[in-house]
């Protein structure tokens, strides 16, 4: 049976080198579970469509009103408004997807994944869809696709279990040693992420570790050194430390106008 639920992607991003080993397709599903402060996709956080309105590119020719069949009063987000605004200063985030029409998505970019390359699910946290990610995993590695998640992690444990032997790469981020820093700069402490990732460890899951470094929130001696000390205790086959920038600056004016 053919399943009809859909969930709401804001991008399908081609040709990665930075989401996983290889050439990747990148599925960005909308929604997530924290809120970090240095976030450089905030458009991810909210789980439902959204209208951003770049500011700086708006004339005020008025012609987005004009082509909208609200009048501004309810939005559908049927998209009229970003279609006809000739500075491209609206942009309708996030459209609901079918799995099968993801897939084929996917499997368009498969003569160029060669031995390394794959798909690799993101976010926003994938993982709060954990059904739909499980039927999509399952869907690429029948056609022979490298999967990988890119999580935070803050997701129950049964969550992975239900993914673990469609999954061969777990992308997992590890913000902050201390789990007082991490619910002031995320919303969420870090126990039930650092568990998961101790069970993913014996589990024999394939690991690549992800530490944001942020100046001022986990980039001092002290909180590196324990980021260390939990990291010695995991088999990971890879630690990149990601710096941080600025790029996701100008998506905030848009998501958060007024």
């Amino acid at each position: 049976m053919v399943s009809t639920a859909k969930e709401i992607i804001f991008d399908i991003q081609r040709g990665s080198f930075v989401d996983g080993p290889g050439i990747r397709t990148t599925v960005f599903f909308k929604g997530c579970n924290l809120n970090c402060k240095w976030c450089h996709n905030p458009e991810s956080q909210n789980k439902d469509k959204q209208i951003l309105i770049y500011e700086e590119k708006c004339t005020g020719c008025g012609k987005c009103r004009k082509v909208c069949p609200n009048n501004f009063e309810k939005c559908d987000f049927c998209g009229k408004c970003a279609i006809y605004c000739p500075n491209d200063a609206r942009e309708v985030c996030g459209r609901e997807y079918l799995a099968e029409e993801i897939l084929s998505e996917i499997l368009k970019d498969k003569s160029f994944y060669g031995n390394e390359g794959g798909v690799t699910f993101s976010g926003g946290e994938c993982m709060l869809k954990i059904e739909f990610l499980k039927q999509l995993l399952i869907s690429c590695k029948e056609n022979g696709i490298h999967t990988a998640v890119d999580t935070a992690g803050n997701v129950p444990w049964e969550s992975f279990e239900k993914i673990l032997e469609y999954t061969d790469l777990f992308l997992y981020d590890v913000k902050c040693a201390d789990a007082k820093l991490h619910k002031k700069w995320t919303g969420v402490d870090n126990r039930l992420i650092l568990d998961n990732l101790s069970k993913l460890s014996q589990k024999g899951a394939k690991l690549w570790i992800r530490i944001p470094v942020i100046s001022g929130v986990n980039d001092s001696e002290l909180e590196m050194k324990e980021i260390g000390k939990i990291l010695r205790t995991i088999k990971a086959e890879r630690i990149e430390l990601l710096p941080y920038h600025a790029m996701g600056l100008s998506k905030y004016k848009a998501v958060y106008h007024k």
